[in-house]
């Protein structure tokens, strides 16, 4: 049995994303369903520590269009012009952010013939100070939202339940419970930026050595003791 042409693939995965743009929710939960682990599976490709997950999860965000502008959603998929399938246009725009965030990295990271001979190996103070920062802001973050949201992200970074698995918990469809979730990671790191920008005074380069810091090394920063202490 002949499968669907190229042509009609691409015809199909047009209209998904215009349906997807304009918020029908049928269509978004179609869109999880089917092409959340095509994005899971091209993320551990990536990099086989899961590191592109978080990645491929923020995604979500973007691709619903839960920012506003003059009170319009704007969806990333409206980008979709159908020169390739959805699933590889997909792929390359996790491909792209991967590479953006390992250059971001690289670039925090001191150059081997810049190194000082002779440098002591004792941990760097200021990262030391850095995490601790970002885990007093990220608890007090978390403390702020509300319990239902607290919950969720519990159930599924903690507990580690799977999507369709929280959102039963919630009561919840399963693309609900994802853009629950994104809002939720997109209000934790803007409220983290905030206390280390306001309330720490750190420059905007501080604030990005923050992250690095957490990213590289989390060190102390346990979800289950900021979400249940």
């Amino acid at each position: 049995m002949v499968g669907p042409t190229l042509e009609k693939v691409i015809e199909d995965d047009l209209e998904l994303a215009r349906l997807c743009v304009e918020g029908d929710e049928r269509a978004w939960e179609r869109f999880v369903r089917e092409y959340r682990p095509i994005l899971y599976r091209a993320a551990d490709a990536l990099d086989r520590t899961q590191g592109a997950r978080e990645i491929a999860d923020s995604l979500y965000a973007e691709l619903y269009g839960i920012r506003a502008a003059d009170g319009e959603r704007k969806s990333l998929l409206r980008y979709y012009q159908g020169r390739s399938s959805l699933a590889t246009w997909l792929r390359a725009v996790l491909v792209q952010r991967y590479v953006d965030r390992v250059r971001v990295q690289r670039k925090m990271e001191a150059l081997p013939d810049e190194e000082t001979p002779g440098r002591s190996e004792e941990p760097d103070p200021e990262r030391t100070r850095y995490v601790t920062l970002v885990r007093e802001a990220l608890g007090r973050a978390v403390s702020a939202l509300r319990a239902r949201d607290r919950l969720r992200l519990g159930c599924y970074y903690v507990q580690e339940l799977t999507l369709a698995e929280t959102g039963r918990v919630m009561n919840e469809s399963e693309a609900t419970a994802s853009r629950a979730l994104a809002r939720s990671r997109k209000a934790i790191r803007h409220e983290i930026e905030r206390q280390l920008r306001v309330e720490a005074r750190l420059s905007d380069r501080q604030i990005a050595e923050c992250f690095a810091s957490v990213a590289d090394d989390p060190g102390p920063l346990d979800l289950k003791q900021v979400i249940y202490e």
